[in-house]
């Protein structure tokens, strides 16, 4: 019996001080700061994550395609990734290598003519008319020959352009058409998109064109809640009849994936300075919004706010409160005004 007794009494002593600290002991919190900082009011809108460097890449002679890269082939920069057959061209390029040589051989007799003929003409045994004649021959020799290796070229470079090579780094996203097919010039052959240089794209309503500016760091989320900060490079401010909306560019250096649907944070006016807090701080009861302040006696005060605009983790408040104050961010559900605090760290 005196066992349960003592039971019931360390039982009653234990509530007594669990009351005790909940209602007059010091509660265990942690504690952030007002301070004054720049905001202004945003709104987010929807952009996508492109690449800046995305393109097809398109056959520049006709012929039949031997061979193609497979999707998701990783190329670097003059990488071969479609050829197309070059058999006719390589034929055409020897027969005209034949014709150079035939026609750099007549240039070389009939400057060698001209060469003998004046040096006769100085014994008066070469006439004045045949030395004409000779000189005409050997620059129309020059002109074949000049017309003969641009053909040779313009063959030449056909042959290099049979190799679809990639202009940039990337990834073969697409194949728009597959070995063995028959291409002609302009033919899209497969689409090559650089996952490494990426670009934000996103729209915004032109009333807020003038509060976007190029170099600006604006907030961006992409998939579950990740943030990024991401500087504009440019702003386009062309709107139609239809779109009454001016485009914006971000860099970003995240790794994402194009095509990925991402929330941009713009400002919708100037920025100004305000008294800020962390969202934390803020308690929501019935009676309304309020913090609580730890004064100079580690007692908690309870100050009835109001809030305005708000920008990441800091929102605007405004009432008796001031730079500098200690406000309540880890622990303040279950403070009651006048109650004495510990500062935890």
């Amino acid at each position: 019996m005196n066992r349960f007794k003592v039971l019931a009494a360390v039982a009653v002593l234990v509530a007594s001080a669990s009351v005790h600290a909940q209602w007059g002991g010091a509660s265990i919190v942690e504690i952030g700061e007002a301070r004054v900082t720049a905001m202004s009011p945003t709104m987010q809108v929807a952009g996508t994550v492109v690449s800046r460097s995305d393109a097809f890449l398109s056959a520049e002679v006709d012929g039949r395609l031997i061979s193609v890269a497979d999707v998701g082939t990783r190329v670097d920069e003059g990488d071969v990734i479609a050829r197309v057959e070059d058999t006719n061209l390589r034929l055409r390029a020897q027969e005209l290598a034949a014709e150079v040589a035939r026609a750099r051989a007549r240039l070389n007799f009939l400057e060698a003519e001209l060469v003998r003929f004046e040096r006769l003409a100085e014994t008066n045994l070469a006439a004045a008319s045949q030395i004409e004649q000779t000189r005409s021959e050997r620059d129309i020799a020059a002109s074949d020959l000049a017309v003969v290796n641009s053909r040779l070229s313009q063959v030449e470079d056909q042959l290099e352009r049979t190799e679809i090579r990639a202009p940039f780094p990337g990834v073969v996203a697409e194949r728009r058409t597959q070995a063995g097919e028959r291409v002609s010039i302009g033919t899209q052959v497969v689409r090559l998109v650089n996952p490494e240089s990426l670009e934000v794209v996103a729209r915004a309503p032109l009333n807020y064109y003038r509060f976007v500016r190029p170099g600006d760091e604006l907030a961006i989320v992409a998939g579950l809640d990740e943030a990024y900060q991401a500087p504009v490079r440019t702003v386009v401010s062309v709107g139609d009849e239809s779109r009454h909306v001016f485009e914006l560019r971000l860099d970003v250096d995240a790794f994402l994936p194009v095509g990925q649907t991402v929330r941009v944070t713009i400002p919708t006016a100037d920025v100004r300075e305000v008294l800020a807090v962390p969202r934390d701080a803020l308690v929501l009861r019935g009676d309304g919004i309020a913090v609580f302040i730890v004064d100079d006696e580690n007692k908690a005060r309870r100050i009835r706010v109001t809030t305005g605009i708000g920008e990441g983790e800091w929102i605007e408040v405004r009432g008796p409160i001031q730079a500098g104050d200690k406000v309540v961010v880890r622990g303040n559900e279950r403070l009651r005004p006048g109650q004495e605090v510990s500062v935890r760290g």
